[in-house]
């Protein structure tokens, strides 16, 4: 059974600035001759990782809304200089908006069941297409 990841979006105020910031490492890592590899290093290691390698995702909640997706590609368990376990969860580069859902703060990272992901908006709606600002006005109206 598929499984997915919820995880905050720390330090990120919108999509755009998310992908800002991915297209920014990217080029780093092209500039200095490393694999272009999407990832983010947590600390916990995901201990059902069969169940998110079967087809699952990275939902990141920005704003104290799941706005956006990733497809998990792998999930790399290390050790880290000063002894802790962590791990990197290899992400599929695109970025799939979502229907928004409200999400309170947590830490770390949370299972997500399929049943209660929110939806992609890739051909659903005229709001897929809609900038980021416009779909949180919007959102927060109730008009969408």
């Amino acid at each position: 059974m598929t499984l997915n990841l919820v995880k905050l979006c720390v330090g990120v105020d919108s999509v755009e600035s998310l992908q800002a910031s991915l297209d920014f490492r990217a080029e780093q890592q092209r500039l200095s001759g490393q694999p272009l590899e999407q990832f983010h290093t947590t600390r916990m290691v995901p201990t059902r990782k069969d169940e998110l390698l079967d087809g699952g995702s990275l939902y990141w909640v920005i704003k104290g809304r799941i706005q956006v997706r990733q497809h998990l590609i792998d999930i790399r368990s290390f050790t880290d200089q000063g002894g802790i376990k962590r791990c990197d969860l290899v992400l599929e580069p695109r970025l799939i908006p979502t229907q928004y859902q409200p999400r309170r703060p947590f830490q770390g990272w949370r299972y997500l069941k399929p049943e209660d992901c929110p939806a992609d908006l890739r051909g659903m709606s005229e709001s897929a297409n809609m900038p980021d600002h416009m779909r949180r006005d919007l959102a927060e109206l109730c008009l969408i």
